[in-house]
């Protein structure tokens, strides 16, 4: 209720040259009163099964390529059966935004507890029925968005698409088993594959590219003579801005990629094709592209919205357990701003990676983004772990840890600052259970990781803000840590 769904309806079938058709005012014709009154007058039962009959039919012989659902429709096992073979779109609303537009003015919204109560239920129900989702039902969202409905058709099966918003554009996100090699493209146009010679030795030959260029792996390759290289390639290739480049790899190749397609002519379009479990929950999502200097990670970057995003759960299964375990750092941390459900199933350590997970962290993370592109507020929650995890990375030439490694580490140090003992024990149970340090290498000396933190490149005024956690769910941003307090959570990292 209050999602949306008549509206955005319209909007979508006037962009397929349609008229709309919404099941509740079908309803409402078929039993000759509003549904309030029939609800008052026969009683939820009977409405549901009035209303199973009314929405079997129009899903049977569909009157319009696009129907609005009521919101409990799908409590009938019989229509949640019917929607398989159509596209099933989910308007994903909060209750706070529900509730204002739907409260008072719905039979099921007359108590406020109660409708809380209701969509916490129907949540994970809506979820699963989903192959799309769309957090803003605005009208020209929801036009914009229909070219990539449309293109779900031609996805793998199980596919499902995000879109993503944010304050400088909107993408879609593209999550499913098979989608790297199975011929499906998100743009139109040449595409130029910029990836790392160990993924282009796996995927690079069935990814649709009119050139290809491979960069040696690892971060150390993410500097300024890399993008040098990447860049005359691209220019000896011939891209232009009808084509767009392809970002095929973990973290460091859609930084570096992305990066090059923001500066190459002033900008051309990037599709995002995450292989590494860090990308596919958290760096290939939200924009953020740069290169590391010798002073420190990612202090050359731009912000550059990817055109689409393509994540295959599936090429995770090639990676070397040791990178796949890095990746965690980058779930669990996810899961800790998340809080409720994602924490939940990650705390269990019965979690293995599969689409869904893929798609929850990205939930997150695209729920942040769109609140806060720029880095103002709520998006430094991201950086929890980071602060720290960074100036590992740094103080140690980017070559002692994997990425997510120095984030799990940067974790229990955030913990430790956090005040949050018993939750510091969780996390560093859990990174133990996927094989990942929770003691810094006795070679480093904390100084220098104190040293570096204070170079952090989000700094303001000369002082860092770090990201801490009160909660799961509750992470508070900018919060200032005293120099002794800081030495002493890394150095307990030693005894970790």
């Amino acid at each position: 209720m209050g999602a949306g769904k008549t509206s955005a309806a319209r909007a979508a079938a006037a962009a397929l040259g349609a008229q709309a058709v919404d099941s509740d005012h079908v309803l409402e014709q078929r039993l000759g009163s509003s549904i309030e009154e029939y609800f008052a007058s026969h009683g939820e039962r009977a409405f549901r099964a009035a209303e199973e009959e009314v929405v079997g039919e129009m899903l049977e012989r569909p009157p319009s390529p696009v129907i609005s659902l009521g919101g409990g429709a799908i409590t009938s096992e019989r229509i949640r059966s019917q929607l398989d073979g159509h596209t099933v779109v989910l308007l994903d609303v909060d209750e706070e935004t529900a509730w204002r537009r739907a409260g008072g003015r719905r039979p099921l919204a007359r108590d406020r507890p109660r409708f809380g109560a209701l969509l916490a239920e129907r949540a994970p129900l809506y979820d699963s029925l989903a192959d799309a989702v769309l957090t803003d039902s605005s009208r020209e969202v929801v036009r914009r968005a229909v070219p990539a409905l449309r293109a779900l058709a031609g996805a793998p099966d199980h596919t499902k698409l995000l879109w993503a918003t944010a304050a400088s554009g909107e993408y879609p996100v593209f999550v499913g088993d098979g989608l790297i090699g199975s011929g499906f493209r998100a743009l139109a146009g040449d595409g130029h594959l910029v990836t790392d010679a160990n993924v282009g030795a796996l995927y690079g030959d069935v990814v649709d590219a009119v050139s290809r260029t491979a960069i040696e792996p690892g971060e150390t390759a993410k500097h300024l003579g890399t993008v040098g290289t990447v860049l005359e390639a691209l220019a000896e290739a011939g891209l232009d801005h009808d084509g767009h480049v392809l970002a095929l790899g973990g973290g460091v190749v859609g930084d570096l990629a992305g990066f090059c397609a923001a500066v190459y002519q002033r900008g051309v379009r990037v599709v995002q094709i995450p292989t590494t479990l860090v990308a596919q929950v958290d760096s290939a999502y939200g924009g953020k592209t740069g290169v590391d200097l010798p002073q420190g990670k990612n202090y050359a970057g731009v912000y550059h919205q990817p055109a689409a995003v393509l994540a295959d759960p599936r090429a995770l299964r090639s990676l070397p357990e040791a990178e796949l375990a890095a990746g965690w750092a980058e779930v669990i941390k996810t899961a800790l701003i998340a809080g409720g459900p994602l924490w939940k199933r990650v705390r269990s350590h019965a979690v293995e990676v599969d689409r869904d997970l893929v798609l929850a962290c990205a939930r997150t993370k695209l729920a942040v983004v769109a609140a806060d592109e720029r880095d103002a507020g709520a998006r430094q929650s991201l950086n929890l772990g980071h602060t720290v995890g960074h100036a590992i990375e740094t103080a140690t030439g980017y070559a002692r840890y994997r990425h997510g490694e120095a984030v799990g580490l940067g974790l229990l140090a955030a913990l430790t600052l956090s005040a949050q003992p018993a939750l510091r024990e969780e996390v560093a149970e859990l990174l133990t259970a996927r094989g990942l340090p929770t003691r810094l290498d006795p070679a480093i000396d904390p100084a220098d990781v104190v040293a570096a933190t204070a170079r952090d490149k989000k700094r303001r005024g000369g002082r860092v803000g770090f990201a801490l956690v009160e909660a799961p769910g509750d992470v508070r941003t900018g919060m200032a840590v005293s120099p002794d307090d800081l030495r002493a959570a890394v150095a307990e990292l030693e005894r970790s």
